[in-house]
């Protein structure tokens, strides 16, 4: 269990150290729509759909936030946040290509650092990585094990809504 708390617990420093401009712009793009008559809609896939639940129904739920499905229709005045375990998610490219070529400013947040290959980070306005690789544990074969890719996504959500909730409150 200690090893799990120190593994965790420097995940989410990394993630906070070096993500912190990064996240601050998100912050800023999606209190665009919540502060004017547009929505935040959160396009999550995979295990970040756990992201969009809480945004929802926690006790204290995102501003102007809904659960983007294919059969909205996006407006100008929209946001969209994509959050994929990975960089590569067909469907998560899909929505980026979409809105990249209509002009909807959108962010994303996935594993991988940015670069020439991610293609997903290219597109969005802002982009996140949650720095998670590999496996945080060590397994008996010497392999790695224990890839908390909502836990991290939960806490980037955390700081971002934080950020969001600062700039509505200031106007």
């Amino acid at each position: 269990m200690k090893m799990l708390t120190t593994q965790l617990s420097g995940l989410l420093q990394r993630i906070a150290g070096s993500e912190e401009e990064n996240m601050e712009e998100t912050a800023r793009l999606l209190a665009q729509a919540a502060a004017r008559e547009g929505t935040v809609f959160f396009a999550t896939f995979g295990e970040m759909k756990s992201i969009s639940l809480n945004a929802q129904f926690a006790a204290e739920p995102f501003p102007s936030m809904q659960v983007w499905s294919p059969e909205i229709k996006l407006t100008s005045a929209d946001r969209v946040w994509i959050l994929t375990r990975s960089c590569e998610d067909e469907e998560a490219l899909k929505l980026a290509k979409k809105m990249n070529d209509e002009f909807i400013p959108f962010s994303a947040l996935a594993a991988e650092p940015v670069s020439e290959a991610n293609m997903l980070a290219e597109l969005a306005y802002t982009y996140i990585s949650t720095k998670l690789s590999k496996g945080l544990l060590p397994t008996e074969d010497g392999g790695r094990t224990v890839l908390p890719h909502a836990l991290a996504g939960l806490f980037v959500y955390e700081a971002v809504k934080m950020q969001v909730n600062e700039m509505l409150v200031g106007e």
